[in-house]
């Protein structure tokens, strides 16, 4: 973490801002080049080590277009969710963090596809050409899911927006999906797996304070939580948080969750149900 605070304060003024934005306006133009292009468009942007290396160096970017789900309605549905996930993450991590994120997972798939290029090279010789998108931005995608669903497990979503679900249940569906392609996968596709999470599992342990599960921070927190539970509401308890719009603290309900917003000015803390639709709050100048 405290490598990321240095990195921030260095660099942070050239993070992009609505990065999301940015990734669903590549995959508006790999959908146009699927309608509109010869059908051979994408064998030429996928990525693809060998060719790579023998002078077609934009496989490094162009891979990105290729779109996650094949065109139609439930493929623009959940590509607006996964907008609205990554906007969200964005808004609590700051730009710059959600760029690491994001450019962690494409540096780590191009790296892992030319890791695995190497060894079926070492192992088979000769030419090794994948022959598909066998690297792409799916798990790119899931890992923006898996994020937010660990950030926020009792933020409840409505899917396909009419099923009412909380993140941390389909963190879990999702993870065990992961877990099983993993398993039925061959070693080939391990790889590419691995490669398109990396960012997740690297960001994560990078970011955690392991602190908290250690023994006497357990035990801290278990005195802590039975002296609350004893003293009720109306016999001298405060609240310690309170949300800025609803004014909901969490004596209102065990499953709120209350956060800081990095874009307001002031210590400002919202509710999940208003952190990601307030207005922010500017001093003026």
């Amino acid at each position: 973490m405290n490598f990321l605070n240095k990195m921030e304060r260095k660099f942070g003024r050239y993070a992009i801002h609505n990065l999301s934005a940015y990734i669903i306006a590549l995959y508006v133009a790999g959908y146009l080049l699927y309608f509109f292009a010869p059908a051979s468009i994408f064998s030429y942007l996928t990525l693809e080590p060998y060719y790579i290396l023998h002078g077609q160096i934009w496989r490094l970017v162009t891979w990105i277009l290729i779109p996650p789900e094949s065109p139609g309605i439930f493929t623009i549905i959940m590509l607006f969710f996964y907008y609205s996930l990554g906007t969200s993450l964005e808004q609590t991590w700051g730009a710059f963090r959600y760029n690491v994120y994001i450019f962690m997972g494409m540096i780590s798939t191009v790296l892992g596809a030319f890791l695995l290029y190497v060894i079926l090279h070492m192992v088979y010789g000769g030419n090794v050409v994948f022959g598909s998108a066998l690297f792409s931005t799916y798990y790119i995608n899931m890992s923006i899911f898996l994020a937010f669903a660990l950030s926020y497990p009792n933020m409840q979503v409505m899917l396909y927006f009419f099923i009412p679900i909380k993140m941390k249940w389909m963190g879990i569906l999702y993870g065990f999906f992961i877990v099983y392609s993993f398993v039925k996968s061959s070693w080939v596709g391990k790889v590419a797996i691995i490669a398109s999470l990396l960012n997740f599992i690297v960001f994560f342990l990078m970011t955690r304070d392991y602190r908290r599960v250690s023994p006497k921070e357990i035990r801290r927190k278990q005195n802590f939580k039975r002296q609350m539970n004893t003293a009720k509401p109306g016999n001298g308890r405060q609240p310690m948080h309170k949300c800025a719009v609803c004014g909901r603290t969490e004596l209102d309900g065990d499953d709120l969750e209350f956060r800081y917003c990095s874009k307001c000015d002031g210590n400002y803390e919202y509710c999940q149900d208003h952190l990601f639709t307030h207005q922010h709050v500017h001093k003026k100048q």
